[in-house]
């Protein structure tokens, strides 16, 4: 008789719409987290490159940073090629060393 109890407690479950509910609006509010952090991400990838190209040159600090903490997970979790296409201008940037005052030399 216990199994019984079990195997309609399963059944209820699986077979009921609320749990499905439930995961589906889990799974939303995944994808929403996720296009939130895309949306950040590409917005200060692209303001931080846009400004490496105004100014003209970039240093190794600066190109570590944007590829390491920012454009390699941004791809890892979706990103797309509009930030492909700024960060390989960033790439082409000559770059420049800084000492530890902030004075630049070559």
């Amino acid at each position: 008789m216990p199994i019984y109890y079990v195997l309609l407690l399963v059944m209820f479950i699986f077979g009921s719409n609320g749990i499905w509910i439930l995961l589906l609006r889990r799974i939303d509010k995944r994808d929403d987290r996720t296009k939130l952090l895309l949306g950040l991400c590409h917005d200060r990838i692209y303001h931080l490159s846009l400004r490496y190209i105004h100014r003209g040159w970039v240093t190794i600090d600066e190109l570590t940073n944007l590829q390491k903490y920012l454009t390699e997970p941004y791809f890892r979790i979706g990103g797309n090629g509009v930030v492909k296409r700024i960060v390989d201008d960033v790439f082409k940037l000559d770059i420049r060393d800084v000492k530890s005052d902030g004075d630049l030399y070559d």
